[in-house]
This record gives structure tokens, sequence and C-alpha cells, in this order.
């Protein structure tokens, strides 16, 4: 059994209520009910965290590996496209990571186009909505 960590970044905590024509009208807490009951019905466990703080999701990461985590699953939000911060931790911790975007960040605005994370990531999911969580979580169980 392995422990993958999920990290939801900024306002991902309204999920379900914020701009659902983008989002989708799933919530966090559904999302994050389907990703675990998905793990432990393969034998494994999911740690949750989801901040709207840069701080707490980077000491989130440097916690990983003394909680055997042995695989991420990151939607780092806005702070995809601004934070050296949570990269620099995610290289530093050397445990396998795959990006998630709820939207196809590259068909939005200029400015999320660039991602500090994607060049470090197993893979990276967007626009595939809440599905895009799920299908990391299959690939994460298959590389543990």
């Amino acid at each position: 059994m392995a422990n993958i960590l999920v990290l939801h970044g900024p306002n991902l905590n309204m999920l379900g209520q914020r701009e659902p024509a983008i989002y989708g009208t799933v919530t966090l807490r559904d999302l994050d009910a389907r990703l675990k009951e998905r793990a432990q019905a393969q034998g494994h466990s999911v740690t949750i965290i989801q901040s709207n703080s840069e701080a707490e999701l980077i000491v989130g990461v440097q916690q990983a590996p003394a909680a055997q985590c042995k695989f991420m699953i990151i939607n780092a939000a806005a702070l995809t496209h601004t934070s050296i911060g949570l990269r620099d931790a995610l290289k530093m911790t050397a445990i396998p990571f795959i990006e998630v975007h709820l939207s196809n960040i590259y068909a939005r605005e200029s400015f999320r186009r660039h991602s500090y994370l994607s060049d470090i990531a197993q893979g990276t999911i967007a626009g595939l909505g809440v599905d895009g969580y799920v299908y990391a979580l299959q690939f994460a169980m298959q590389q543990i």
C-alpha cells in the first residue's frame, strides 16, 4: 500500500461554485471522496491538502517524504504560473508528480500558458475537468 499526496491550490476550495462553466459543478469534497475511494479500492491511501496559502502547500510537499508519499498529484491553480518556491520544493523531494488543471490553461489567457511545474512533472493533464484527477490517480497507482 502506498500513500499518494494530492495538493489543491488557491480557490479550489470553491470548486462547484466558482465559474462552473469553466471549472464544473463537482465540489472539492466530492472530488476528494472519489479519489480516496478509488485509491482504497486499489489498496492505496490518499492524503489531501487544499490551501489558499503558498507556504502551506510548500510545507505539505516538504513533509511528503517523511509521510512515505510515493507519488503526488498537484493542481497548483494560480501558483502554477507564479511560484518558484513551490517548484523548488517539488524538485527537492524528487517524488514524481503529475500536474493537473481542470481547465485547458493553454486555451485561456496568455498569462496562464506558462507553468513553473510542467518541465519537472511526469506529465500534465489539462482541460479534462475533475476526470483529469482520476486519470492522474490511475497513472500514479500504475507507477507505484
